[in-house]
């Protein structure tokens, strides 16, 4: 039993010293997220209209997201990430 509590206070330290040290690196866990995230490989997505192409990019790169489990917040910043030119311009003014 003593070495069942060991092991726990062991796995409760090193959650502690992860915590930690994500506060001492703001912004460090967004870019490993883009890390991860470019990982899998997504698809671009560079046409303007194109209704077909961009169902089947959002089902590629959502299958993604599910495997990463990434909140709504997260799916926009990183679908917004792989935008290339036209789709991209069009995500800008979106935006505003």
């Amino acid at each position: 039993m003593a070495a069942r509590t060991n092991a726990q206070i062991a796995e409760a330290l090193a959650t502690m010293a992860d915590i930690m040290a994500r506060d001492h690196h703001p912004g460090m866990e967004d870019e490993m997220r883009l890390e991860r995230f470019m990982k899998h490989k997504p698809p671009t997505f560079t046409r303007g209209y194109n209704p077909e192409g961009a169902v089947n990019w959002l089902e590629e790169v959502e299958i993604i997201f599910e495997a990463m489990g990434c909140s709504k917040e997260n799916k926009v910043t990183l679908g917004a990430y792989v935008l290339r030119e036209e789709a991209n311009l069009w995500w800008k003014n979106a935006r505003q």
